[in-house]
């Protein structure tokens, strides 16, 4: 059974330990079938991302892509499925972070080339989780390596890698999307995730020498929905946080169509 909303489910956001765990196994399969053969996605290990003074440092992200030792790159073949466009924002004028990092050496064997966070509560509520979040996301872009932040969880603060005040008109939707390529660290692509529409399906960036592979999300929320028996969800309570007077007159006429209300 399908969730009633055409894209994410905010009921969804109140179990977001089962429903985050979920996505991440899927999304590292979903990328798994699409990967050159000496890249693989990897679910919950330590990071070790290399700076410039040659130093380490363990960061930890949801969803991460490495390059095996010892293999010859691969390109990549071609997504045959329709992607999203991103809004692309240029950030050359963005005071550049001061370095201040402590590194250790990986225990992976494997160099990373794309992290793929997908934003929780503890990344964006409070004092200390926003701050360590930032902190691992500066390593991210200190070490050159891409990153992809996927935030379907409406609490908190804005803990995107771009400026709130950066992020364009059009994308200060409920849900968001993050990519900023290693290849050119001036440019920062967001792409629009509203209420009313399904989740997008979004370019992952790999190594200069392959193409883009293309993760399906709204699949993801689909299987987690379906897989969790969330069906059984009541929807007659408001979601927490409550959405702005439109989005909220349109989620309660959908459930009413719906008979969810």
């Amino acid at each position: 059974m399908r969730s009633p909303f055409p894209g994410m489910d905010p009921y969804l956001e109140r179990y977001w330990g089962d429903i985050h765990t979920r996505l991440m196994v899927y999304a590292s399969n979903q990328l798994n079938a699409q990967l050159p053969d000496d890249l693989q996605a990897r679910v919950e290990e330590s990071a070790g991302v290399e700076i410039e003074d040659r130093r380490t440092r363990t960061v930890y992200p949801d969803v991460r892509v490495v390059q095996e030792p010892d293999e010859s790159w691969a390109v990549g073949e071609t997504a045959t499925v329709a992607v999203a466009e991103p809004y692309v924002v240029l950030l050359e004028d963005e005071p550049r972070t001061q370095r201040h990092l402590e590194i250790i050496d990986t225990t992976d064997g494997g160099r990373v080339v794309t992290a793929i966070e997908v934003l929780s509560p503890a990344n964006k509520v409070g004092l200390d989780g926003p701050v360590a979040y930032r902190r691992k996301q500066r390593d991210y872009l200190e070490a050159r390596v891409n990153l992809v932040e996927i935030e379907l969880v409406r609490g908190g603060e804005c803990v995107l890698a771009i400026p709130e005040d950066r992020i364009p008109l059009a994308c200060r939707t409920p849900y968001r999307i993050c990519v900023r390529r290693a290849a050119t660290p001036e440019r920062a692509e967001i792409y629009a995730v509203p209420l009313r529409l399904p989740l997008p399906n979004i370019r992952i960036p790999l190594r200069p020498s392959d193409e883009d592979v293309v993760l399906r999300l709204q699949p993801l929320i689909d299987d987690c929905y379906r897989d969790g028996r969330y069906q059984r969800i009541d929807y007659r309570a408001e979601p927490v946080p409550r959405f702005g007077d439109e989005d909220a007159a349109w989620l309660d006429q959908l459930l009413r169509e719906k008979g969810l209300r």
